[in-house]
């Protein structure tokens, strides 16, 4: 573990490790996508090359299944698995009961989709991404291209008749074109400034014409696991009402982090 990393860093490779004690040898592992997410795999890929942990991972992102591939990890798809053991991922933000805003790195589609084909679903994240209401992270709404304006004007009416603070509606660019997730689809951020009944938007939003899937993830979150810049986890599981602390120390060492700048 490089000691140079910054405090998020730090933070984010604190709670990966911590994450790896959900996985025991022989587990279909779902293994999610993004910045914290990459942390986790590179966690478990040392224990699969140091301590011989044998488990298959699921991958949510074309880019997880080449991290996990480079790093030792057996990876099969969803179909392949058909259920798993638990599924760990990042959040762009979590609320008090464990509901979460994810899509920031565009993979919220397969995120969901392997995350309720789990028994458990663990969240990663620094303290950064707690919030009181969710909302100040734009809502990722994931649509496909045919008539996706015509779809975005009937999100933006929608949106007047919910409990939000924003209504702002835009599309996710890469580059000078539009952004295309792994299943061609385009993705809307909406800028909802604060939400204020999660669980009724998600409902609301799925049932319009050219919506995939948004961004939020009611009642899926088992656990989070929360990491801090000076080595300290805290550990909140939902269902058993309770929260851990443990601490890990950072040592300069040469392996399979020295390379990973996220």
């Amino acid at each position: 573990m490089p000691s140079d990393l910054s405090p998020i860093d730090k933070a984010k490779f604190a709670a990966a490790k911590r994450a790896t004690q959900y996985v025991e040898d022989g587990m279909r592992v779902g293994l999610g996508t993004g910045s914290t997410a990459a942390w986790l795999v590179r966690c478990l890929g040392e224990l699969v090359s140091e301590e011989g942990l044998k488990i298959t991972g699921v991958p949510t992102s074309a880019r997880t299944a080449a991290l996990a591939r480079d790093v030792g990890i057996p990876v099969v798809s969803l179909d392949e698995a058909r259920w798993l053991d638990v599924t760990i991922d990042g959040a762009d933000e979590y609320d008090g009961n464990l509901n979460l805003i994810k899509g920031g790195g565009g993979a919220l589609l397969q995120e969901k989709i392997v995350a309720t084909a789990s028994d458990q679903m663990v969240v990663i994240a620094d303290i950064s991404k707690q919030v009181e209401a969710l909302g100040a992270f734009p809502l990722p709404i994931e649509v496909i291209p045919f008539g996706w304006q015509t779809t975005k004007a009937l999100i933006e009416e929608t949106l007047i008749g919910m409990d939000v603070l924003g209504r702002d509606v835009t599309l996710r660019l890469n580059g000078d074109a539009a952004y295309v997730t792994d299943e061609g689809n385009h993705i809307l951020d909406l800028h909802l400034n604060r939400i204020g009944n999660p669980r009724q938007l998600s409902l609301v939003l799925n049932q319009i014409p050219g919506v995939v899937e948004n961004g939020l993830f009611i009642d899926i979150c088992d656990a989070v696991v929360i990491g801090y810049g000076d080595g300290r986890v805290e550990v909140r599981d939902i269902n058993e009402g309770t929260v851990e602390e443990t601490r890990f120390d950072f040592l300069e060492t040469d392996n399979l982090f020295s390379d990973i700048a996220e």
